[in-house]
């Protein structure tokens, strides 16, 4: 019976699509029919046809299909991993003993089809050809490819860094949905990206996270974000609370309200005062 009803939803979807005259109606029917079907739905195609036909400037659209693409590209599992405390910055998802009665932990993946996955590729890389200085496009690349590869993040640094070093040498008109974006905007983007890395964990990804934290650093030196970020390295990666700390003293200059390097520096203190315990 619920298959049955998001099928009629999807049929009613379509139907209207045809009805439509704005892209503001297109994109109201694309949000009702996503909610009810998921990005990769039935009927979700077929109305991304109708709107692109009758709108192929839109550039939602190509939004639309991307999201349509690499969601369709999409399976989740439950995998094991052993003994592992986290995946990706997460916590098992259950935990279940062994035949010896050891913890082994069940995280939950999510798994690409190639051909999928290249087919949402191919939709932004195209946009990026076409609107070279728009953020949308470029991050929402960044952002795919950092869930494609999950522990080896290769492709995403290296994009993440090209984006970098183009700004630094062109300082492009960067817009983000059609509208200018500031150097602020841009940063932003890149320390999120920088949080996503660091939540990875593993020794490939702290080292991209530093690579890419000490040149921002470089670029934007008045920024502590960056500066809290390699404080974040020697913490984490290095196990060295004294290098971290001189970092946080760093950003806290630049901004005494600066709230990770607040935070670092009083668990690093907790830390020493328990030592000498």
């Amino acid at each position: 019976m619920k298959k049955l009803m998001i099928l009629l939803a999807a049929l009613a979807a379509c139907a209207a699509a045809a009805a439509q005259t704005t892209p503001e109606e297109f994109q109201a029917r694309y949000e009702r029919l996503v909610r009810n079907v998921g990005y990769a739905g039935v009927g979700v195609e077929t109305l991304l046809d109708r709107w692109e036909e009758a709108f192929p400037e839109s550039t939602d659209v190509p939004v639309a299909r991307f999201n349509y693409w690499f969601h369709k590209a999409q399976r989740t599992e439950i995998v094991p991993k052993g003994s592992q405390r986290k995946f990706l910055g997460n916590a098992p998802t259950v935990t279940l003993k062994d035949a010896n009665g050891n913890d082994v932990n069940y995280f939950e993946e999510n798994f690409y089809d190639e051909e999928l996955f290249g087919e949402a590729m191919k939709v932004v890389d195209a946009q990026i050809a076409a609107q070279p200085n728009e953020l949308r496009w470029q991050y929402l690349k960044i952002t795919a490819l950092l869930a494609y590869e999950k522990e080896s993040p290769d492709m995403a640094a290296a994009a993440i860094k090209a984006l970098i070093e183009r700004n630094a040498k062109s300082h492009p008109a960067w817009t983000m949905a059609g509208e200018p974006a500031d150097e602020d905007l841009f940063q932003q983007g890149v320390a999120e990206y920088c949080a996503s890395l660091f939540q990875i964990g593993n020794t490939g990804a702290y080292d991209y996270f530093r690579e890419i934290s000490e040149r921002m650093n470089k670029l934007y030196p008045k920024n502590p974000v960056f500066l809290d970020n390699i404080g974040s390295w020697w913490r984490a990666a290095k196990g060295n609370d004294k290098q971290a700390a001189k970092y946080y003293q760093k950003a806290l200059k630049l901004d005494p309200n600066d709230y990770a390097a607040t935070q670092n520096l009083r668990l690093i203190e907790r830390k020493q005062a328990a030592a000498k315990k």
